[in-house]
């Protein structure tokens, strides 16, 4: 595979897919970062002489489109990645100027440190962590493989979304966060000695996050304005009921206040009532589901509860279905969600037709193009 930039992002990928034997060339219009993440172990320099089967583009949102439309003019690779944090404002430039849209699925890792740079790039950072991919109606089943397998690779979690629907979630969970934190830290810019001296862990935790690349968060906040200030306008209108509780708790007498104190409390339970719940969607998000067909067929049954073993997958963690309307049987098995993407991709391999299930609908999401073996192993 082939990624371009190499950046945190790009050299993490690079690192995570060499410590499994894939080849990884690096390309960087900036040489010493990519000959850092060379060094690193990340990957080999420069282009591939031949047509590698995955290119990841991992630039900043605005430059996507345009180095997307230039590796796919040179034919560096069977099909295209990216890991850019807004997806709708791009898959609408590239339905436009791509050359081949159907090599192409949008992408995007839940993953990054406060550094910057190859230096601060890890081969785990992936572990655990969702990886949204954002496939078109035209995009090419093959690249969606391509680019599950990596993602697998990488340890992720893959999470497919519509394009919209990824950039109003980024905007409530990371991008409006992000802004908070650093109108938070802008209140500390020139404060004194003695404030800062009584800093805790509560500020560190709120200001954490706050932005310092500001060149790549303008881009971002750029391509995704409409959702981000849709969710600060909801902050705002919380902030406006709470200095308003505020400034009249500071004019009301004592003996007085319990009714005042009524927009600030309903404020704050609601607060702890949004981090309980995803506290708990987290912990149940923990567990992942996979659903494996199995041709009726003498011996296909054992032999694929042998092949489930090299997952830690014994026969009595699996239950089996049968489908008079599809006419299948089918066994159905549940993994840590981080290992869940890498065991279909694996199961695929082999022939068998597995993908990951959503444990409230049963629908199948992440699919294998294997199709179930009647082959004798």
């Amino acid at each position: 595979m082939a990624v371009v930039g190499t950046g945190l992002i790009g050299t993490s990928i690079g690192l995570a897919l060499s410590r499994h034997g894939t080849t990884v060339h690096l390309l960087d219009k900036d040489e010493v970062s990519a000959r850092t993440a060379a060094a690193l172990g990340a990957g080999v320099l420069g282009a591939s002489d031949e047509q590698v089967d995955l290119a990841v583009i991992a630039v900043p949102p605005s430059a996507v489109g345009d180095v997307l439309a230039q590796m796919q003019s040179r034919g560096l690779a069977r099909s295209y990645t990216d890991v850019a944090s807004v997806k709708a404002q791009l898959a609408r430039d590239i339905r436009k100027s791509a050359q081949t849209p159907a090599s192409y699925v949008g992408g995007h890792p839940l993953a990054g440190r406060e550094g910057r740079g190859p230096l601060a790039a890890r081969a785990d950072l992936f572990e655990d962590r969702a990886w949204v991919l954002t496939p078109s109606e035209t995009t090419s089943q093959d690249a969606v493989n391509r680019v599950l397998e990596m993602v697998a690779l990488c340890g992720a979690v893959p999470v497919i979304m519509e394009s919209r629907a990824h950039d109003n979630a980024v905007a409530l969970t990371s991008h409006a966060p992000h802004l908070v934190a650093s109108l938070m830290a802008a209140r500390l810019q020139h404060r004194s000695r003695e404030a800062f001296r009584l800093a805790g862990q509560g500020l560190r935790d709120v200001t954490r996050t706050a932005v310092r690349d500001t060149g790549l968060w303008s881009d971002i906040l750029q391509a995704n304005a409409p959702a981000v200030a849709g969710v600060l306008r909801e902050l705002k209108d919380d902030l406006t009921t709470l200095l308003a509780t505020l400034d009249d708790l500071s004019s009301t007498p004592q003996d007085v206040r319990s009714q005042s104190l009524e927009p600030m409390v309903d404020l704050l339970n609601r607060g702890a009532a949004g981090l309980a719940a995803i506290q708990g969607w987290q912990a149940a998000d923990r567990e992942a589901h996979v659903e494996v067909l199995v041709a009726e067929s003498p011996g296909q049954l054992v032999r694929l509860l042998d092949a489930l073993k090299t997952f830690h997958v014994e026969a009595e963690d699996v239950v089996p279905r049968h489908s008079p309307e599809e006419g299948n049987l089918s066994i159905t098995f549940a993994v840590p969600a981080a290992r869940a993407g890498r065991i279909v991709v694996e199961l695929g391999r082999a022939g068998w037709n597995a993908a990951s299930v959503d444990p409230v609908s049963g629908a199948r999401q992440q699919k294998t193009a294997g199709v179930l073996a009647s082959r004798a192993g």
